[in-house]
Order: structure tokens, then C-alpha cells, then sequence
């Protein structure tokens, strides 16, 4: 049995495919009305979300999934572990989940994260490009190593403030407050504000288009957690944001107001950026994914590809739900099939998993190619 908990907007494609395809899936939502109205013409298996009834409903081999809001993953995450269940979330894995690592191997039970989006979408074509590029004539450990991972959600069609938004703006203005780690000219570059390392990306799509992009958090353990050596030359390693050109500028007032408004003041910005920048019902949001890895020797490109992918809303929906939720549903089959093992685990990096889930993403987005740039 498949435990869904969260029908929020970005949940719904994937938890359909699942009833779809005749997995037994329980819904549970805050609201009964709310996941009625997302799966209430496939099942009549929806329950008010309730940890204590979801743990008495909890059997083992069952799957536990949190599209709910983060704090609720490392809870519903134990839960699932004192039952003997698995648990999947499209969230970043956060020290107390990790820390959750050998109490799921000892109950035989896999904790799936990153298998959305951003985390997720962008983990797999990391984990095909360095493969592809350690398995080439062109390896060499003494390589200059270049690693770009950008992503953003945007308006289809650009709007004055070159943004727009599908909920509440509060995490992206708070996002904006984050500093970030990353590798620059074979240097660690940490930046308190995402506007203080603003740059540009040319990404390979057809026809090429621009981006402003940023980086956010720290992207320094995925250079391992991606099969990096430790003796790899890295010079450029980024995880970042991608953003339409004119963003920076249109948004320069926001940023002023951002590094000093108090939660208070916040919540009154984030009220106003929803009512003027607000997708409206059935206007096509996109999503630019761009993953990159060039090595270089004595200053020439000796190999580099990238994998780009464009996606937008559609009659199946918005491209972000799809592209979150649906991944999240492959990773939730993996666990079942027993493909993933016990223990924490982000977005695989099986060959046959990479492989069979960015088929899928061929399916999900309007454009995905993998682009050889040398």
C-alpha cells in the first residue's frame, strides 16, 4: 500500500499515475475536499492526514510519501521506520534525515529523497554525464573540471517583473535571504546573497537563449555525492537558479526591501507580489533545466556536454507539477520493486534507473536533449 500524504499543487500528476495504474494508494490531505477534488473521480481512498491514524494504518513493506510541507518529512520519516515502511519525499535531504541512515538499514526500509524536480531531475542527468565523461578517451584525473546545474521556474510567457508566481511568495523571499557555497576558479566562493553572484548562462537549447542565474546552498557535497575524485581538478562547480533576463533589475527594489524586512513585513510583500504577479488559471508557467560538465586540458575543451530540458504548462497541467511529482512516483515503483535498498538514499545513480527515468522525463517535458558542445 502507497501512504500519500499532501495533494498540494505540485502532487497531483504523479499521485493520478499511480492510481492510474492500479497501485493501492491511500490519499491523505488536511482537507478531504481538497484531495477529492485532485483524485476524487479515480479512488474513494482518502482520509483526513492524521500521523497517529496513519501509523496505525501503516503495515510493513507499505510507502510512506510526504508531499506535505518539510518539517513534516524526519516525523512521518520515523513513523515509517517504526513500521517497517519505506518513505519517499521530492525534498533536499536535511541532517536529520541522514541522521535516520542506520536505524532504516537495521528495519530494512529505504528513505528516498531528492526525487523531484530540483533535487531529482537534475541528480540523474548529473549522474549520466559523469559516467558518460568517466568512461571516455578524454579522462584524465588532471582535467580542468567545469559542473553547471541550473534550474528555474518561469513565466511562459514573460511578464514585466519577469516572474510569476503559483502560491504564496514567502519561501522564494526568503530563499532570497540564504547564502550560498560553491567552487569559482578553483576556489570556494561562499555569497550571502544570491544578487551579489548574479551571472549569465547560455544555454544550448534550440534556438539558444540567456539566462540570469545564481547559485543557492551548498553545492559543495554533491561534488562527491555525483562521483567526483578527490584528486579531480575542479575548476567551476555550481548549483544554481536560472532566471529570464531583466530579472535582477525588475526585482532590484525587492531585494533592498528583502535583506531587512522582518516576518511581518515580509508576509505584506509576499500578499502584494501574489496579487499582481499571480499565474492565472490556465495561463503555461515553463521550467529551464541545464546540466553541464566540460573538462578541459592545458586551456582546450576536451569534452563537454549538457543536457537541457524545457518544459511548459500544457492541457496535462503545469510543467512544475509534473516535473516533481511524477519523478517522485517512478522513485515510489523503484522502492516497491525492491530496486533501491535499505538506508537514505537521494535520486539514484543506477545506469538502468538514470536511464529509464529520463525516458520519462521525454515524456514530461516538451524538450529534452543532451547536447554535445565540444
Amino acid at each position: 500500500m502507497i501512504h500519500w500524504c499532501g495533494t498540494g499543487l505540485s502532487s497531483v500528476p504523479g499521485l493520478r499515475r499511480l492510481v492510474e495504474a492500479g497501485h493501492e494508494v491511500t490519499v491523505w490531505n488536511r482537507t478531504a475536499a481538497k484531495a477529492r477534488e485532485a483524485v476524487g473521480d479515480l479512488t474513494d481512498r482518502i482520509r483526513v492526514f492524521d500521523p497517529q491514524a496513519l501509523e496505525e494504518a501503516l503495515q510493513a513493506g507499505d510507502v510512506v510519501v510526504s508531499m506535505l510541507p518539510g518539517d513534516w518529512h524526519v516525523p512521518l520519516a520515523g513513523i515509517a521506520i517504526s513500521r517497517g515502511a519505506h518513505f519517499v519525499s521530492s525534498s533536499y535531504i536535511s541532517p536529520e534525515m541522514r541522521a535516520l541512515d542506520a536505524s532504516a538499514k537495521v528495519a530494512g526500509v529505504a528513505l528516498v529523497n531528492e526525487v523531484g524536480l530540483d533535487p531529482g531531475i537534475d541528480h540523474l542527468m548529473a549522474h549520466d554525464l559523469v559516467r558518460a565523461y568517466k568512461g571516455s578517451d578524454a579522462f584524465d584525473a588532471a582535467n580542468a573540471i567545469t559542473f553547471l546545474s541550473y534550474c528555474g521556474g518561469v513565466p511562459k510567457v514573460a511578464n514585466a517583473f519577469r516572474y510569476k508566481f503559483s502560491w504564496a511568495p514567502v519561501g522564494v523571499l526568503k530563499a532570497l535571504r540564504s547564502p550560498s557555497k560553491s567552487i569559482r576558479h578553483f576556489s570556494e566562493l561562499t555569497v550571502q546573497r544570491p544578487w551579489d553572484a548574479l551571472g549569465r548562462y547560455d544555454a544550448p537549447l534550440d534556438p539558444p537563449e540567456t539566462f540570469e542565474v545564481y547559485p543557492n546552498r551548498d553545492s559543495l557535497p554533491f561534488m562527491a555525492e555525483y562521483g567526483f575524485g578527490s584528486d579531480w581538478q575542479v575548476k567551476d562547480f555550481v548549483r544554481g537558479t536560472l532566471r529570464l533576463n531583466g530579472w535582477a533589475d525588475a526585482w532590484k527594489d525587492i531585494f533592498a526591501e528583502v535583506e531587512s524586512a522582518d516576518d511581518a513585513r515580509l508576509n505584506a510583500l509576499a500578499a502584494d507580489l501574489l496579487e499582481k504577479n499571480a499565474y492565472d488559471r490556465g495561463e503555461p508557467d515553463r521550467v529551464v533545466l541545464c546540466v553541464s560538465l566540460k573538462a578541459e586540458k592545458d586551456g582546450a575543451v576536451v569534452w563537454h556536454k549538457t543536457w537541457v530540458m524545457d518544459a511548459w504548462g500544457d492541457a496535462r497541467g503545469t510543467a512544475m507539477a509534473r516535473l516533481v511529482s511524477v519523478p517522485v512516483s517512478l522513485a515510489i515503483e523503484a522502492v516497491l520493486n525492491r530496486e533501491i535498498g535499505p538506508g537514505v538514499h537521494a535520486a539514484p545513480s543506477d545506469p538502468k534507473l538514470v536511464t529509464r527515468w529520463l525516458d520519462e522525463v521525454q515524456v514530461l517535458a516538451q524538450r529534452l536533449m543532451l547536447v554535445n558542445e565540444v
